[in-house]
């Protein structure tokens, strides 16, 4: 039975500059690296792994990593500061009955597109 997710791969061209860009830059804790050039982070009890694409994966147009955060314009004042480049400042993207949904987006070093997500109450 099914009881949650565990881990998510994630394909980039350069392990090593993506583990240092995740790692120095966004802030995702680093766990271990493994063989054959593998890298583990984690978030919020969810593995995250990055490699090279594996079958039919290219880097870049897979997949986009929405990032949680409690204070968008904090963390985007944070990871400016870190040199993260945004392609979209923080902006409330959908309003529900009971909050707000906001993004802020940017790229890796591969031009994966990631996403610091804020559900604003």
């Amino acid at each position: 039975m099914v009881t949650g997710l565990g881990q998510i791969a994630y394909a980039v061209e350069n392990v090593e500059r993506s583990t240092k860009f995740l790692r120095d830059q966004v802030g995702l804790p680093f766990l271990f690296s493994a063989p054959p050039g593998l890298s583990f982070f984690d978030l919020g009890g969810v593995r995250l792994m990055i490699g090279r694409p594996q079958g039919a994966g290219v880097v870049g147009a897979n997949s986009v990593l929405y990032l949680r955060c409690g204070d968008i314009q904090a963390a985007h004042r944070e990871l400016s500061a870190r040199g993260v480049h945004f392609d979209r400042e923080p902006m409330a993207l959908a309003r529900m009955p009971d909050h707000e949904l906001w993004m802020a987006f940017f790229r890796d070093p591969d031009g994966n597109l990631l996403a610091l997500m804020e559900e604003r109450r």
